[in-house]
């Protein structure tokens, strides 16, 4: 097993004109780190703040995979394949840019700010139709267990199934899979990789939480390849966010 740790105070800062703040884990628009160029085909995190009123005008991406997942407020969506949306805690969006699309996204409150996480995976295949999905993800099915948020097409891994219902993760152009879990203090769980080659990325939401024996906090990360399997124990409440990801 490797890993590599990222602290929260290590990572990235960027102001935008007083209405946006971020955090990048990875390089990205004036932040440069040679050593932080994405992890595997992970290639984007960044911890986005946006004041209320404020937001990203009309912009655009081509041939990446692209997920927002709001931890606080609500962001509005609009996009030039005509959809309008909100995002809201709990939810998690994702569009794939392939050939191209121009997008938007303001803070729906005046007052508020909106907390979200912008996520972006190097895809599998190029230029494909460009697409919009998202849905809401209920905490109740995240509680000491992995939720899925986000798996590969065509994939049967099931987010959480009830003899009712069955949650869905949604598609990505990737062999990469999101998933979340919110852990009682003294809690142990298991990551189990879907591949060996593959790597995965755990971003600490909340808490304080040990990874492969790695003490993490709020915001801190650390990247594990060349495992089968990773070992979590929560040393308070702790909410774990996982992105396994080809190694490229």
């Amino acid at each position: 097993m490797k890993t590599v740790f990222h602290g929260a105070s290590t990572r990235g800062q960027a102001s935008h004109g007083g209405w946006l703040t971020s955090a990048h884990s990875f390089s990205f628009a004036q932040y440069y780190h040679p050593e932080r160029m994405g992890f595997g085909a992970l290639r984007v995190l960044n911890d986005d703040q946006v004041a209320g009123g404020g937001g990203f005008p009309p912009h655009g991406h081509q041939n990446m995979e692209i997920i927002s997942i709001p931890l606080q407020g609500a962001l509005a969506h609009q996009d030039n394949m005509g959809n309008k949306h909100t995002i809201r805690q709990g939810d998690v969006q994702i569009m794939s840019a392939g050939t191209g699309v121009m997008h938007s996204e303001f803070n729906v409150s005046a007052t508020e700010d909106v907390c979200f996480l912008q996520i972006w995976v190097i895809p599998d295949r190029q230029h494909v139709t460009p697409r919009y999905d998202q849905k809401n993800f209920a905490e109740s099915y995240r509680q000491n267990t992995w939720q899925a948020l986000v798996a590969p097409f065509g994939d049967a891994l099931l987010a959480a199934e009830t003899a009712a219902e069955r949650i869905l993760p949604l598609p990505i152009y990737q062999q990469a899979y999101f998933s979340r879990v919110q852990l009682t203090a003294g809690k142990t769980l298991d990551y189990t990789l879907h591949d060996s080659a593959h790597g995965v990325y755990f971003f600490v939401l909340s808490g304080n939480v040990d990874i492969a024996e790695q003490p993490l906090s709020a915001r801190d990360a650390l990247g594990v390849t060349e495992a089968e399997r990773v070992a979590l124990q929560a040393n308070a409440e702790s909410e774990v966010l996982a992105i396994e990801v080809p190694m490229l």
